[in-house]
């Protein structure tokens, strides 16, 4: 039995998140809202110690997310974050008070002094605050042992009891010693060995499939990305021949993408792959629509029809599989967050669908952890950094209507800037690169005529988890020789534009 960190949700963007910076320290994380577990079920569960996540609400608001305060007399080191450094403060008597003058957003210097939490942490060093309530009075047993210029208590302790609390997030990437803080709670506090590794993650996801698939078939749909390539590897492990993948080639993917997919899955594993050629379905279902979430809708119900199609002609199917990941679910608004976009392979089943299960072994994982768990399965490293690429394929890069010709142009002009971007230095690429065509037409000149043509777009991003994102400086070379070897060989192409906005404001994807 492995080492267990518990991560208790109270409603926070970043409850995922946290178990992941947890999972990095080689420690085995699992997540609970706050309202689906009992004081007593985690003294029995065996956990070495408890974090509370942040969420958007006030502690004295009486429909906020509240606890039992006995979880703070089993014992077990809790670490409590924002909302939960609040929510600590107030089980245990605390004072919890808003005030615009107190209120942080963003970057924040933070001054911390000698505690366990704070070991090899500088005494002064950026963290990340998003908050207008703040403790202004610690509870008894506690001392201050952080503050900013506006918030009195950024930390407390009771080193008695091994209760803890931050206002700010150490687990975003922007807190200059959230690692090391986070590492501290797991090892100096807790007393964690680091016992936990994507091997075994590999191990308890084949023998749980192995055990709920059993005797059962299950249809996968496979687009060739990481993620799904990824479910295929591991499912095969579980239940072999019992799987068979299915790519669906929409009309919607890069250059020569489905010819790729093709010869790399046909026999691999010894699981049966099926290609469907449904471009002119799509297409023609596509035809006039221009609103991004339409067309997500629209993919993704033919999705599930062509899947339905293909599973009544190979028999009983009981269970479809897809390669999810938590930023699909994040952005689909499971879990409490706010829709920003949906995913094809979110929401669950429709009751007309004739599958049995949805298996999706990825839903709780990162990108950059589901390309570990590759490695470990052994794809090959040229699949396992493939560009990700999004369930809807080019419909979400092609802006307004969707035709033939639009999506011919940009898969020429997406290949062309791959090429340039690829000829940089492999530790100076982004973590993703593409072009999108918009809907805008320019005036050109080409030939000494004037054109009227489409503008291109290219998007470059660097992040380590896809749930924000910095726009690339890529060198202006590279920008300048995907610009002419775009535009000369495209011909209804005449302008070219460089995407220079974060995530967030935007999305990585356009639409």
């Amino acid at each position: 039995m492995n080492e267990k960190i518990l991560v208790l949700d109270f409603g926070g963007q970043y409850d995922q998140l946290i178990a992941r910076r947890v999972r990095e320290q080689q420690v085995y994380a699992e997540i609970e809202s706050y309202d689906h577990i009992t004081p007593q079920q985690i003294a029995q569960a065996g956990y070495k110690g408890i974090i509370f996540t942040g969420g958007p609400n006030s502690v004295y608001d009486p429909a906020s997310p509240h606890y039992d305060p006995a979880v703070l007399s089993l014992g077990i080191p809790i670490l409590g974050i924002c909302y939960g450094h609040q929510l600590l403060a107030y089980m245990a008597g605390g004072r919890i008070d808003s005030a615009e003058s107190s209120s942080e957003y963003g970057k924040t210097q933070l001054y911390v002094e000698n505690s366990p939490l704070f070991r090899d942490v500088d005494a002064q060093s950026v963290c990340w605050m998003s908050h207008r309530d703040y403790v202004s009075q610690v509870p008894e047993g506690f001392t201050v042992t952080g503050h900013t210029d506006h918030c009195p208590c950024a930390a407390m302790a009771d080193e008695d009891r091994k209760l803890y609390g931050v206002q700010f997030h150490p687990e975003v990437t922007h807190t200059q010693f959230g690692t090391q803080i986070i590492r501290n709670f797991l090892y100096q506090v807790c007393g964690c060995t680091g016992d936990w590794t994507m091997d075994d993650f590999i191990q308890r996801s084949v023998e749980h499939y192995r055990r709920e698939l059993a005797g059962k078939r299950v249809l996968l749909a496979l687009s060739g990305g990481v993620d799904s390539s990824v479910v295929a590897a591991l499912l095969s492990q579980a239940i072999g021949q019992s799987l068979t993948c299915v790519f669906v080639d929409h009309g919607l993917l890069r250059k020569d993408e489905g010819d790729f997919v093709e010869r790399t899955f046909s026999g691999m594993y010894g699981m049966e792959f099926i290609r469907v050629n449904a471009q002119d379905l799509f297409l023609e279902r596509l035809a006039g629509v221009t609103e991004p979430e339409a067309k997500r809708k629209i993919i993704g119900e033919l999705f599930i029809r062509v899947f339905e199609a293909e599973a009544g002609k190979l028999g009983k199917i009981h269970a479809l599989a897809q390669g999810t990941i938590y930023p699909d679910v994040v952005e689909s608004g499971k879990g409490g967050s706010a829709t920003i976009k949906s995913h094809h392979n979110v929401g669950g089943l429709p009751q007309t669908m004739g599958f049995d299960q949805l298996v999706e072994p990825l839903r709780d994982l990162f990108k950059d952890e589901v390309r570990a768990v590759g490695l470990k399965l052994g794809l090959p490293r040229e699949l396992v950094y493939r560009q990700p690429f999004p369930g809807p394929g080019l419909a979400v890069r092609v802006v307004g209507q969707i035709t033939k010709e639009k999506l011919d142009m940009l898969r020429e002009a997406d290949a062309i800037f791959r090429e340039e971007v690829d000829r940089c230095p492999e530790e100076e690429r982004p973590s993703q690169y593409f072009a999108v065509i918009t809907d805008l037409r320019s005036v050109g000149v080409k030939g000494d005529e004037r054109t009227y043509g489409y503008t291109v777009a290219l998007r470059a991003v660097t992040t380590d988890d896809f749930m924000t994102a910095e726009w690339t400086r890529l060198p202006y070379e590279a920008i300048d020789r995907a610009s002419r070897r775009i535009t000369n060989a495209i011909g209804p192409i005449t302008r070219v534009v460089y995407d220079v906005t974060a995530k967030p404001p935007a999305t990585v994807e356009w639409e």
